[in-house]
């Protein structure tokens, strides 16, 4: 994958992050990308409140991932890289 490949990624995956932030700041909390790995593992880091709730697991996979990967085929996965649930 390019640079502008990667690039163009990030930005999208971004633009669903901004979707699901909202509902994250309403209880002190956000989500920050770290990195995507060539295999499209997105690495993010919990912010605020998220980093050390209990349900930032469920957030994830329920939340997140779905809506992450439905528009973003190319994301395998969805890893925190701090938190509870690292």
């Amino acid at each position: 994958m390019t640079d502008t490949e990667n690039a163009d990624l990030l930005l999208t995956v971004e633009k669903v992050l901004d979707d699901i932030r909202p509902h994250l700041m309403v209880d002190g909390g956000n989500i920050e990308i770290v990195e995507l790995t060539e295999e499209g593992v997105l690495k993010i880091k919990w912010l605020g409140n998220c980093e050390s709730c209990s349900m930032s697991l469920f957030t994830m996979k329920a939340g997140i991932e779905q809506a992450v990967i439905g528009k973003v085929p190319h994301v395998t996965s969805i890893i925190a890289v701090n938190g509870v649930n690292q």
